[in-house]
């Protein structure tokens, strides 16, 4: 039996990030897919974006922006409101808007793929560092209100995972990068896009309504938490 047979889902960014392979694997598991593609807005043109998807069981928050990394002393104010613009503040309206609707209900679950970055510190990435990390706060702390209405708030925290945005087919291939694998990732790989949407479906799925609030890393070992 498809495992999100009758679930109506919807994707954020759906043409970018892990949009693509998500949206695949829950189609071809049953899902009703809502896929809207490009920048979430958070101002006057949030409600308009998400008209007629007030009825959604799962959404899964998918945001990215490159990163811009430089040197704390080179971070330029707009690149630093960029990425907040770009994946705090949508995080937060979506969270604002669906996990009520789903507590009404009684269920729902929510799914923001953000990144292990914050959770290790990458020199050179801070602002980039910020940006995930206040992602991954707010679903820890938005998780637990939740969780007392039945609605699971989780984040997968990524890296090395493949994808057009941070990792593409050209820089994986590269003897460069195959070398800072073999140095930084236990795996000496990256993951495979359908293997990140196989966890973004067990976190979508029924058979992870235990889990609340939790910033799951997947990252081959490049970081950990206790």
């Amino acid at each position: 039996m498809a495992r999100l047979n009758g679930k109506k889902v919807l994707i954020t960014q759906s043409d970018d990030y892990m949009g693509p392979a998500i949206k695949d694997l829950f189609a071809k598991e049953g899902a009703e897919v809502t896929a809207l593609p490009g920048v979430v807005p958070f101002k006057d043109d949030f409600r308009q974006y998400v008209s007629g998807c007030d009825d959604v069981d799962i959404l899964i928050a998918n945001l990215a922006h490159d990163p811009k990394s430089t040197p704390v002393d080179d971070i330029k104010d707009d690149d630093w409101h960029s990425l907040f613009n770009t994946m705090v503040h949508p995080l937060m309206c979506l969270v604002r808007h669906f996990a009520p609707l789903m507590a009404k209900r009684g269920h729902g679950k929510i799914v923001a793929i953000t990144s292990a970055a914050p959770l290790k510190g990458i020199p050179g990435s801070t602002a980039y560092c910020a940006a995930r990390g206040a992602q991954n706060s707010f679903v820890r702390a938005a998780g637990l209100e939740f969780a007392p209405s039945n609605v699971q708030i989780n984040a997968i925290a990524q890296n090395y995972v493949s994808n057009p945005v941070y990792y593409p087919d050209e820089l994986v291939a590269s003897t460069r990068f195959q070398k800072h694998l073999e140095r930084n990732v236990p795996t000496r790989r990256i993951a495979r896009q359908e293997e990140q949407a196989e966890l973004a479906l067990f976190l979508a799925s029924d058979k992870s309504d235990f889990i609340v609030g939790q910033v799951m890393p997947f990252a081959g070992g490049w970081v950990t938490t206790t």
